[in-house]
């Protein structure tokens, strides 16, 4: 049974889906007027793996992210650029995608963009309209937040305090502060569309509502988002959607905790933002997703090289781990005996944690999609089984066999629906390991000096060894003498 934190009652749920075995799932994506940053990547890790695992649990997912790609920022870019607003959004998609790869985020089942879906969107505020939910001004058409009774119950705000809070916007003409737009008439040089209120272009909310209704449904299981959008873009789209529909617009709301720095939200607006590029010029894609999923997906992150550095950590010690248990079982055959009959009562314990991690996985992430109580699992098995391979040599080898056989096959079994953990251990230590690290040796060269320093070791040369040794740590290397010789790590 999974259950999960509904924003909008504002407790854990036991997931209940519309359709039995079948998950329809929305998560709001990105305004394409420039790169992403590392907020917008945590969203679209943590959703990507939660689809995953409702895949794992055997669903039938619909998974939708959208594209916004017409909007006043992109206009503005486009000015600046000296290109088409589309040209822009075209550019940025782009690259939203690129950075989606690295960071081993799946596309969609469907990624729609708000200029593909006008006249869905026209049709909506049409109807709203006609039931009294909008009015027209002058080509603008505006909702009226005072015709939907239960605005604010998303955000748990009352309308009434809203109202006394408001700011009037420059447009003084609305007949409510808190009204929104959902059409605005275009000015001269700006994109535009054909519609019953003359030329113009959707107001943001209404997108959502829209695309949701057209690829999902006019009621659907999930909807994901950052807590940023809490209020108002789905304040306005549960309204919106509702008014038009007169049904629930979505059973659950999901949204994930912001990431940080210096405890403050990470934003463009505040000006203290680093690309998802950047971070990936400085460290492997997946060490960022180890990163984001090291905390739980409602609670806030705290961006800092410390903890990108522990997440790299992290992932030396599980290839460490995979290495050893690779080379140990290359060449074996499996034993013929049960492998209860072999293994001594001192590793039992060891071999039930190894066979019960899927289950202990599935029960975290049952729990709210518990992604850091899941990860620690992971580190805490991996520790025991370095420090198994640490005294490998002392045991019944067709027990061993068994032991670590059993374990590559339950970490592959958890690795698959995290998205990390997957590579060979050289692509991970010769590739991704060396992202930021500060080696200065071409690793082809790295490997002929190890082959050297064996030599001389073989012939008692330990001056020429420790030479060897010295020059290696100098560029950034670090030795491990092992029984099955010796490997290498950046610093």
């Amino acid at each position: 049974m999974i259950k999960l934190y509904n924003t909008l009652s504002g407790k854990k749920e036991e997931f209940i889906p519309i359709n039995p075995g079948r998950v329809t799932m929305y998560a709001c994506g990105v305004t394409v007027y420039d790169y992403s940053h590392l907020g917008h990547a945590r969203g679209a890790v943590i959703f990507d793996l939660v689809q995953r695992y409702f895949r794992r649990k055997g669903f039938d997912v619909k998974y939708v992210r959208n594209f916004t790609d017409v909007d006043d920022k992109i206009i503005n870019r486009a000015l600046q650029e000296g290109i088409t607003p589309s040209e822009v959004a075209h550019k940025y998609i782009e690259a939203y995608q690129e950075d989606m790869k690295r960071l081993g985020v799946g596309r969609p089942d469907v990624e729609p963009k708000a200029t593909e879906h006008i006249s869905e969107m026209i049709e909506v505020i049409r109807g709203l309209i006609a039931k009294e939910h909008a009015y027209v001004l002058d080509g603008d058409v505006y909702f009226r937040v005072t015709s939907f009774k239960e605005y604010g119950r998303l955000s748990k705000r009352n309308i009434e305090d809203l109202k006394a809070g408001a700011r009037v916007e420059v447009d003084e003409r609305k007949t409510d502060p808190l009204d929104f737009a959902l059409w605005k008439a275009s000015k001269p040089g700006e994109p535009a569309w054909e519609s019953p209120w003359g030329p113009g272009r959707p107001g943001w909310h209404i997108e959502c509502s829209a695309m949701g209704f057209k690829h999902l449904g006019e009621t659907f299981d999930i909807h994901a988002g950052g807590k940023d959008l809490i209020f108002p873009h789905h304040e306005n789209e549960i309204a919106q959607s509702e008014a038009f529909s007169g049904k629930k617009f979505v059973n659950y709301w999901i949204h994930n905790g912001f990431v940080n720095i210096n405890q403050e939200k990470m934003s463009k607006s505040l000006g203290n933002f680093f690309t998802i590029r950047e971070i990936l010029d400085q460290y492997d894609g997946e060490i960022v997703r180890l990163f984001l999923l090291s905390t739980h997906y409602r609670s806030p992150i705290d961006f800092s090289d410390t903890n990108l550095k522990d997440a790299r950590a992290g992932l030396d010690r599980f290839y460490t781990m995979k290495e050893g248990i690779s080379k140990f079982v290359a060449g074996k055959k499996a034993p013929g005996s049960r492998p209860e009959e072999l293994i001594e009562t001192t590793d039992r314990h060891l071999y039930e944690k190894i066979l019960t991690l899927p289950k202990a996985f599935e029960e975290a992430m049952d729990d709210d999609f518990n992604t850091a109580f899941a990860i620690g699992l992971i580190y805490d098995l991996v520790r025991d089984v370095n420090k198994f391979l640490a005294e490998v040599d002392k045991k019944n080898e067709d027990a061993a066999y068994s032991i670590l056989s059993s374990a590559a096959a339950s970490f592959e079994n958890v690795s698959r629906t995290l998205g990390i953990f997957l590579r060979q251990p050289e692509e991970w230590f010769k590739k991704g390991r060396l992202g930021d690290s500060k080696v200065t040796i071409p690793v082809e060269r790295i490997e002929e000096l190890i082959h050297l320093r064996n030599e001389a070791r073989a012939k008692k040369n330990w001056a020429e060894a420790d030479r060897i040794r010295k020059t290696l740590d100098e560029g950034g290397v670090e030795l491990f003498d092992r029984a099955d010789g010796t490997v290498w790590k950046p610093k």
